[in-house]
């Protein structure tokens, strides 16, 4: 009895994996695969917390960047009323000035941005490391938004006139920038392995977009129209009433610029939504490439040959240099050997 009473009781525990069998090991691979997935979802949890943590912190940086350039044009507009409006930077007023700098700083970033975009592709950069640089390409192009903003208080023709872009740019230029419903035809073209929803997703924004245009277009004509009918009538003597009525109605230039610009900010994270995030770095890619030609065509147009250079030969044929054509091989290599 006593020996009975020294021999070690299997425990309860023992009992229990005795009860479950062959069962058990399964039971203890599955707590295991749980507790790994739910370490790998706070791992996640908490990369998503520091993704958001630093677009919040750049957002605040290009807030208090942007609020320092309000000022400095607020201070120049001052000035330049004191100065009796001279504005010291040639023909064009000091707001479209600050804004042609801004825009200038804007491209050396984009530059930076799209070689980061080109890099994280070709490195196969996993989904989540890849959405904090596509999130990053969106703030950027926000802030050229807020930039003109500013600058349509100051100086909406500048901006509706195109003189800060190429002149290949400017072609196609719509109230003061790019045509949404355009953007996105260029872009079905370019870009491949969409799904059904995502077309017809596509195909939606790119319907609602043109129906959008077409409203801010005819708001467009009205006013001109209006502007054209108001300064043409009145003798000389009530000139002065009809001109001050006519800049009333010229101040509309700005809300429909504001509204052209809503529409093309809203299309860009529409698209944002609608493609993953390897399918939005390549459309952000294909964008900043498409207007990369743009001004590289630019470029090749104002080094073409002069019309005094023989261009036609004598059959009527049109003839090129071989520097010319060189120039265009070279650099349609340059922007499509990327893809």
């Amino acid at each position: 009895m006593a020996s009975d009473s020294l021999r070690p009781r299997p425990s309860e525990n023992q009992h229990t994996e005795k009860r479950r069998g062959p069962g058990a090991t399964s039971e203890r691979t599955s707590d295991a695969k749980t507790l790994r997935r739910l370490a790998q979802n706070r791992e996640a949890a908490k990369k998503s917390r520091l993704r958001k943590k630093a677009y919040v912190q750049q957002l605040e940086s290009s807030r208090i960047r942007l609020s320092q350039i309000e000022q400095d044009l607020q201070q120049s507009q001052t000035q330049g009323l004191l100065l009796g409006g001279s504005s010291g930077f040639g023909n064009i007023s000091q707001g479209a000035a600050i804004f042609d700098m801004e825009y200038a700083r804007w491209l050396d970033d984009d530059h930076r941005h799209m070689a980061e975009l080109r890099t994280a592709l070709q490195a196969h950069l996993s989904d989540s490391d890849l959405r904090t640089i596509v999130d990053r390409h969106i703030a950027h192009y926000d802030e050229i938004f807020h930039l003109k903003g500013v600058a349509a208080k100051s100086d909406v023709f500048h901006l509706i006139t195109g003189m800060w872009t190429s002149p290949a740019e400017h072609c196609f230029l719509w109230l003061g920038g790019f045509r949404p419903s355009d953007l996105i035809k260029m872009l079905i073209s370019q870009l491949d392995l969409l799904t059904e929803q995502q077309l017809m997703d596509i195909y939606s924004l790119q319907h609602s977009s043109q129906q959008a245009e077409a409203a801010l277009s005819q708001g467009l004509d009205q006013l001109q129209q209006s502007l054209i009918d108001t300064i043409a009538i009145g003798s000389v003597s009530d000139g002065m009433h009809h001109m001050a009525v006519a800049l009333g109605k010229l101040a509309n230039l700005e809300g429909f610029v504001r509204q052209a610009d809503n529409l093309r900010q809203q299309t860009l994270h529409q698209l944002h939504r609608i493609f993953t995030v390897r399918q939005a770095a390549k459309c952000f890619l294909v964008i900043g490439e498409y207007y990369g030609r743009l001004r590289a065509l630019s470029s090749l147009w104002a080094s073409r040959p002069h019309p005094h250079q023989n261009l036609i030969g004598n059959d009527g044929s049109c003839q090129t240099t071989s520097t010319g054509l060189h120039m265009l091989q070279s650099s349609g290599h340059n922007h499509f050997n990327n893809f």
